[in-house]
């Protein structure tokens, strides 16, 4: 048994994590989450009751809480994944995203670094922290029909992906610099049950049933892959367990779809599983609207996963058909947890947790 620090834990990837852990691993884990807009306990409440979870409100750019954190809760693996994620929040107001993403990943891993020297020689050997970043880093590819490899460039095009892009360069820079033992993985779309709803596919889901604009950026040609988040959940868990140290993963699900082909899709699976349309909705489609993009939009990105599934036997399970059909069904029968965060009683404000 492991005893793991999950920071970001209570968010869409963290909590999938979560989940994973405690239902199919022996380990004990540690949730430390600052419960912003995104961080949400509801999507941990089928492991709450579990006596290898635990959970502490942190924010990770409290230097001396974190160190505390670490003293008491002497983890053996730190995976990384409290972040700002949304780049459309990132253009509006990059400051958010420049402290958590950047500071906040300086100060863990200098407090990592502190607690792995306190660390007796066996248990040093045994440490690591494991940074969980995007495949936004990379940048555009625009129309090439090239992927992302884990030694494509760096060129980040928004606010949010610059500062994830800084966020895994530190992490490198400690590897060599300090030696500490990190690894590094980047990821595709993320998509799947508890997702915040500001993200395009739970966004759409929840336009469409309350009858609402299905806002598509641009000509809606914008392509990405798709990751099923509880594959990527298992994903995150091989590598922190067997990836080598100092090396970078690309986890990709194989499923590269124009932006207006998945709100198309979504469209066509609510047609067949929703109860009922909202009133005056001939077709879902019909709610589709175009909408100006947004500055510096990637037009696509594509990940190669054939590392992780060479070197670590890591391969996706869901294909994107199969996946946005368990997602779509997920939201329709789980209203009670998209209400709450639609109303704003999820957050860690109004249940008045301690900080």
């Amino acid at each position: 048994m492991k005893r793991i620090l999950v920071t970001g834990g209570a968010g869409f990837i963290g909590s999938a994590l979560v989940r994973y852990i405690i239902s199919s691993t022996p380990d004990d884990v540690l949730v430390a989450d600052k419960l912003t807009y995104a961080g949400n306990l509801d999507s941990l409440a089928s492991v709450s009751g579990d006596e290898r979870y635990h959970f502490q409100r942190l924010d990770i750019c409290d230097g001396p809480a974190v160190d505390r954190l670490l003293q008491a809760y002497r983890p053996d693996l730190i995976m990384h994944l409290a972040a700002e994620s949304h780049v459309d929040r990132s253009i509006d107001g990059p400051a958010e995203f420049i402290r958590t993403n950047i500071d906040g990943t300086y100060i863990l891993l200098e407090a990592a670094l502190r607690y792995w020297r306190s660390l007796d020689r066996v248990k040093q050997s045994a440490f690591r922290l494991h940074h969980i970043s995007t495949d936004e880093v990379y940048g555009d590819l625009g129309s090439s029909k090239g992927l992302f490899s884990e030694i494509s460039p760096y060129a980040p095009s928004s606010p949010y992906s610059a500062s994830k892009a800084a966020g895994d360069h530190l992490v490198r820079a400690w590897l060599r610099t300090y030696g500490l033992p990190t690894l590094i993985t980047n990821c595709s779309n993320n998509y799947g049950p508890y997702q915040f709803p500001e993200k395009l596919i739970p966004l759409v889901i929840l336009n469409a049933l309350a009858g609402k604009p299905l806002p598509v950026y641009g000509d809606g040609g914008q392509i990405r892959d798709w990751l099923y988040v509880e594959d990527h959940a298992q994903a995150l868990y091989r590598v922190a367990q067997v990836g080598k140290i100092g090396d970078t993963y690309n986890i990709g699900g194989h499923n590269q779809r124009k932006n207006i082909d998945v709100v198309a899709s979504i469209c066509e699976i609510l047609e067949e599983c929703a109860v009922a349309k909202p009133a005056g909705v001939a077709h879902f489609r019909d709610l589709i609207q175009f909408v100006a993009d947004r500055p510096g939009h990637d037009r696509r990105y594509a990940i190669d996963a054939g590392k992780i599934e060479r070197e670590l036997g890591w391969h996706p399970q869901e294909t994107f058909d199969s996946g946005l059909r368990k997602t779509v069904q997920w939201y329709l029968s789980h209203p009670a947890w998209w209400r709450r965060v639609q109303d704003g009683t999820y957050s860690g404000e109004r249940l008045g947790l301690a900080r």
